[in-house]
């Protein structure tokens, strides 16, 4: 299990790389066909398939652009026979956002399935605590000019 463990992290620290440097084939290598992804911005109902996956990431990648960080704080693995979860707290956020509220995490819960001796990953959340609507900048809507 510490093999399969490692090949986990190793998926999720790659994949997180790929984010930083926009490269969107990184970004969905290891996502299964059938992917599932709940985010922070819509589609409230979530994103199916790695078609719909994989049309997500442009404006996400163009948010980033503006100087946003997307850095692995910690991360934890669960692993089983054929089934897996992790879940980390990123650092996410332009400089400015992070400077306004320098706890901000988003967090990242990821289900892994095992197919013919590799590790895949089948559900993917990113969620923001919820803050007080009353504020400038509500957290659970970094993404939000991302998407407009």
């Amino acid at each position: 299990m510490i093999a399969d463990e490692q090949q986990i992290r190793s998926l999720i620290e790659r994949w997180a790389e790929a984010v930083r440097c926009s490269d969107l084939a990184g970004v969905i290598k290891g996502h299964a066909h059938d992917i599932v992804m709940f985010d922070v911005p819509p589609p409230y109902k979530g994103v199916r398939g790695l078609d719909a996956y994989r049309q997500v990431w442009p404006s996400i990648f163009q948010w980033q652009a503006q100087g946003a960080s997307f850095e692995i704080e910690s991360m934890d693995v669960t692993v089983g026979r054929d089934l897996a979860f992790a879940y980390a707290l990123l650092r996410c956020g332009t400089s400015e956002q992070l400077r306004r509220n320098p706890e901000m995490r988003l967090r990242l819960t990821l289900c892994l399935r095992k197919e013919n001796d590799r590790w895949e990953v089948t559900h993917e959340h990113h969620s923001f605590p919820f803050t007080d609507v009353g504020e400038e900048e509500p957290a659970g809507h970094i993404f939000t000019a991302a998407q407009t």
